[in-house]
């Protein structure tokens, strides 16, 4: 009796060999592959990045010039005791003739003798007997001075109509207004009732933080509280030196449109249209190219369009209600 015996057999050593190569050449191939698409995945979220930072700032940009030039006061304003008509009240001198006023609330309103003289301009509407009044002085939180040239009764509304003709703060005819890297305006901006002081500084230079800064204030504030520049006013980080223009000049951060008129024996700039530039880049080198992305947004006619209609009016003749620009601004303009 024979017993057949099955043979053993395996992979030869070449075999292996073969195999082996075969498996590494398609891991090579995956892990490429891999490599690459994280380089991708990399890049567009390097840009999705940027894109996302500079359109949040410039779309808050343009809600804030938009807004910049609107007055306001916080709540309703009543007289809560009658007022009797002056023999004499010069719109050019608010102090003349000027008595104690009564009212629910003072809040946000504003006087100032000067240097600068700025006194806000309220409209009593109460029918037959509307005026216009400028606001002497203010004495206390439901007080003020004033003039009034017809009698008006306890009830009567009192609001402050009109915008400010210097909403966005001219780069020329102030004394350290807004330039090619400082926005500077004011107004109700959140809408919300409440005036703040908002200024845009565009670090953008080789030396520079290359931060575009918002620095945002009651626009009653003191002076010398003033808020120093700081992390958490960077609304827009990476920024640089925009492309040239056709005359090979790097283009500013911000331009402006302006209009010369003179209002009530003063001239006025207004700022018609305000153009922003900004050029950004990636906060990381791009994985591929081993370059940084960048990407120039323009905004080019962004209208201040409380200013606009405060231009309109005073190019009819219509002055009154054109507000001035109140002293605590003007102070929180220095550098």
């Amino acid at each position: 009796m024979t017993t057949n015996l099955r043979s053993e057999s395996g992979f030869s050593l070449a075999e292996m060999l073969i195999a082996t190569g075969l498996l590494l050449v398609v891991s090579s191939i995956v892990t490429s592959a891999l490599m690459q698409m994280t380089k991708h995945q990399q890049t567009i979220s390097n840009r999705t990045e940027m894109h996302s930072g500079v359109r949040g700032a410039t779309e808050l940009l343009q809600q804030e010039v938009g807004q910049a030039g609107r007055v306001t006061v916080p709540a309703p304003v009543t007289l809560t005791a009658a007022v009797a008509a002056a023999a004499n009240c010069d719109p050019g001198t608010p102090t003349l003739n000027a008595v104690p006023v009564s009212v629910t609330s003072t809040t946000g309103m504003f006087a100032s003798a000067g240097p600068p003289a700025a006194y806000e301009t309220l409209t009593v509407l109460d029918g037959d007997t509307q005026e216009d009044i400028k606001v002497a002085s203010v004495t206390n939180g439901t007080t003020f001075q004033a003039c009034f040239s017809k009698p008006h009764l306890a009830g009567a509304v009192l609001a402050p109509l009109g915008g400010f003709a210097t909403g966005i703060v001219p780069p020329t005819g102030i004394v350290n207004g807004s330039d090619a890297n400082h926005l500077k305006l004011f107004g109700d901006i959140n809408g919300d009732g409440n005036m703040v002081y908002v200024e845009y500084f565009c670090d953008n230079a080789d030396v520079g933080s290359h931060n575009l800064y918002r620095n945002v204030m009651p626009y009653n504030t003191a002076p010398a509280a003033k808020p120093a520049l700081s992390d958490a006013m960077i609304l827009l980080s990476n920024i640089h030196v925009n492309p040239p223009d056709a005359g090979g000049v790097a283009r500013p951060c911000f331009q402006y449109q302006t209009a010369l008129l003179h209002v009530q024996g003063t001239d006025f700039t207004f700022v018609l249209d305000v153009a922003v530039t900004l050029t950004v880049w990636t906060q990381l080198p791009d994985p591929v190219t081993h370059q940084f992305q960048t990407e120039t947004k323009a905004l080019l006619n962004i209208s201040p369009r409380n200013v606009f209609s405060a231009w309109e009016l005073a190019s009819m003749g219509y002055t009154d209600r054109i507000q001035s620009t109140p002293a605590t601004v003007t102070a929180l303009l220095t550098p």
